[in-house]
């Protein structure tokens, strides 16, 4: 039987024990359903060959070689990975489209007795959700933004309001990127459509009513696009500017960029491009620093010298002021602890009413 979700929020908050994706391992990485599991029913290698034949034989025999390669996939998953599972366990199963692969599985664990049943439509019917969740429909949500120069921790602020039970999103934590030049991390970052199904699943699970805690960005972190509702919203939103001097902003950023700074050459790779921003003469006696390995004396010159300058003018063009200025002379575990209570309590005071974006 094929499961119909004419909603996100309907497939995301499915009944089902699991939901189980029999695309191939390229399939999935690329992007999946928040929480699924993988148990392709053809790799990479296996999917290509059988396309191959499909095109170049004819579909007749790509169907039979298929249909043996996943016969002998499925009974190995059945073997293994769901050995242990009771007679009463209900997994929901999508491929591409809802076809053949998912329907081959569905019905081999129908036979054990399993209660399988497959999304109609597939994958390509969760990505139109998504799509219409944040490229269609208006997003009705209190934003608050986090605001300040670099090096005020802001992610780190995300984090313990988080922890305090505050809505937040954390973007450059869904985009794997800390959102400037220098600010690519390891691992690499997901792809548009990867980040798009984590931040969907997150505002999913939100209470709209109450405010939602993001970071402010520009519209593009790293080579991740926020999509174009959340991005409307945010531009606005109010917003609470965090603020601390250069000396603590350049001591918390030697600590958050380490890998970085551990990485002499690819930090210079990254300064090159301020070459036509900021001269040749600035870079140059970054690249100095750099050779010196003075780190403290590295970041706070490229937040002097370029990205303070960079957010001055930002905040000019949008011409917002924010709604609360927090200052911390300090940034260390008890002064940012200290930071997040008076975000938390600026936010749930009841007089405060904060003006929706």
């Amino acid at each position: 039987m094929a499961q119909i979700f004419h909603s996100l929020r309907d497939l995301l908050n499915n009944d089902f024990d699991v939901v189980i994706d029999v695309r191939s391992p390229a399939e999935f990485a690329e992007d999946h359903i928040p929480g699924a599991i993988n148990l392709p029913v053809l790799s990479d290698d296996e999917r290509a060959l059988v396309g191959t034949i499909y095109k170049q034989e004819s579909p007749f025999k790509a169907r039979k070689i298929g249909g043996a390669i996943i016969a002998r996939n499925t009974a190995s998953h059945l073997e293994e990975k769901l050995s242990d599972m009771e007679g009463d366990w209900k997994p929901l199963v999508y491929c591409w489209r809802g076809g053949q692969r998912s329907g081959f599985f569905a019905r081999f664990l129908q036979e054990v007795g399993w209660r399988s049943e497959v999304i109609s439509g597939g994958y390509q019917s969760y990505r139109r959700l998504i799509h219409s969740a944040l490229y269609d429909t208006p997003l009705d949500a209190q934003l608050l933004l986090l605001d300040g120069n670099t090096g005020t921790a802001k992610t780190k602020l995300l984090e313990l309001l988080d922890e305090m039970g505050l809505q937040v999103i954390d973007l450059e934590g869904l985009a794997n990127h800390r959102g400037s030049l220098l600010g690519s991390l390891s691992g690499g970052q997901p792809t548009q459509k990867a980040f798009e199904s984590e931040l969907a699943g997150r505002l999913d699970r939100f209470d709209f009513s109450r405010p939602i805690i993001i970071e402010a960005e520009s519209s593009k972190i790293g080579n991740i696009n926020i999509p174009p509702r959340l991005w409307e919203r945010m531009c606005g939103a109010p917003r609470i500017e965090i603020d601390a001097p250069l000396p603590a902003r350049g001591q918390y950023l030697v600590e958050a960029y380490q890998d970085i700074l551990n990485a002499p050459e690819t930090m210079r790779s990254k300064l090159q491009p301020l070459r036509q921003f900021r001269g040749h003469e600035t870079v140059d006696h970054w690249e100095t620093l750099l050779d010196a390995d003075d780190r403290l004396s590295l970041v706070t010159s490229l937040m002097e010298l370029h990205y303070d300058p960079a957010y001055a003018r930002s905040r000019t063009k949008h011409g917002t002021e924010p709604i609360a200025r927090i200052t911390t002379n300090k940034l260390d575990s008890e002064a940012l602890s200290q930071t997040a209570s008076r975000i938390r309590d600026l936010i749930n005071k009841p007089e405060s009413r904060l003006p929706r974006s």
